[in-house]
């Protein structure tokens, strides 16, 4: 597959003033749209699951509806945090939200620090009055919290979308390519556990790319936090992104495929049943999402497939959230399992296991 044509070698920051967050922001979209910026490969490709040929249970009658967050929802499926802060954003953002009301699936949004900084970037994040029943999750970086921010920051993200969660995203790979990163992740585990114990609704942790582990995970349920997203490699790659903005595709391709799987990560994450598990990072369809679930996840985020027909309207991306209903339906159907529940215990094959 052919590669932008860019410098290589060195990993310092490019020669030019450093960008406003909302710039940053729209090379996030334009990238994370390349088509060239793709993972070649899925680790769920490696795993099937298990057919049951006399699953006896009537099609018709299977339940893929899950509660999330005090909220019924038609499916355990999350349109997972993405953007905001731009014109394009704003467009975007309304397109996921939109879709996600008519479908009934829980939706979130990027990084508020830009509208943090700036407030005229507010509306591009502000989607409740578009999603008023379901679950709306706020973001910000949870390594904002050495950088001055702390639970009054966390508040205004909340309040400003009137949202269900705060998602603490967790980013060190990202920060240490991206040439305006923030490195400092020193203490973070204590003051995540200080905004957690204060804040009035669930936060919610996340990485964005490269997993999260049992170790960490486990440390995080002791400091207090009750829902993790694993977000683990094989879907959009950051370093690659930044490595790109940076002008540096050597060291983007050195870290493309850094992380944990995501089968891999949600699989380690059952020794914690009190954890509440999101799977996502590399989920491209419903096939994919059931084998999330029969992995260990609760709930599955999708990103880039939304982003792409967010991109084009909000019919299109009802359509793509139905569509991956349908598929998750029928995996359902084919494994014998009639609520979402019953497909975490479906047996979850690999190459070497399977037939």
């Amino acid at each position: 597959m052919s590669r932008p044509e860019l410098k290589t070698g060195g990993s310092a920051a490019p020669a030019r003033e450093t960008p406003t967050t909302r710039e940053r922001k729209a090379d996030h979209i334009r990238l994370a749209l390349d088509p060239l910026l793709r993972p070649e490969r899925s680790w769920f490709d490696e795993y099937r699951l298990e057919h049951n040929a006399l699953p006896e249970i009537d099609f018709e009658s299977i339940d893929t509806a899950v509660s999330f967050l005090g909220k019924r929802l038609t499916a355990p499926l999350l349109i997972s945090c993405m953007t905001g802060g731009t014109e394009e954003a704003r467009r975007i953002n309304r397109n996921l939200a939109l879709a996600a009301e008519a479908t009934g699936v829980a939706v979130g949004v990027g990084s508020q620090r830009a509208a943090l900084e700036d407030p005229s970037t507010r509306e591009s994040f502000q989607i409740r009055p578009l999603a008023p029943t379901v679950p709306v999750l706020a973001n910000l970086g949870a390594v904002q919290l050495n950088y001055g921010y702390g639970l009054a920051e966390c508040r205004r993200a909340v309040d400003m979308l009137k949202a269900d969660a705060l998602v603490l995203h967790l980013n060190p790979l990202q920060e240490a390519i991206q040439p305006e990163g923030q490195r400092n992740f020193g203490g973070l585990l204590e003051k995540i556990g200080k905004v957690a114990a204060a804040l009035e609704v669930p936060v919610i942790v996340k990485e964005v790319g490269a997993g999260i582990s049992l170790g960490a995970a486990r440390a995080l349920e002791q400091v207090g936090v009750r829902i993790v997203d694993v977000a683990g490699s094989g879907g959009t790659s950051w370093a690659r992104i930044e490595a790109t903005r940076a002008n540096d595709f050597e060291l983007g391709e050195r870290f493309a495929d850094w992380g944990i799987p995501t089968p891999v990560a949600i699989g380690a994450l059952r020794a914690l049943p009190g954890l509440t598990v999101i799977g996502s990072g590399g989920i491209r369809h419903g096939v994919d999402a059931a084998k999330a679930i029969a992995a260990g996840a609760h709930m599955v985020g999708l990103a880039h497939s939304f982003l792409m027909a967010a991109a084009e309207s909000a019919e299109r991306v009802v359509e793509k959230v139905r569509q991956t209903v349908h598929e998750l339906r029928i995996c359902m159907f084919c494994t014998g399992a009639g609520t979402v529940e019953e497909l975490r215990q479906v047996p979850l094959l690999t190459r070497r296991t399977g037939p």
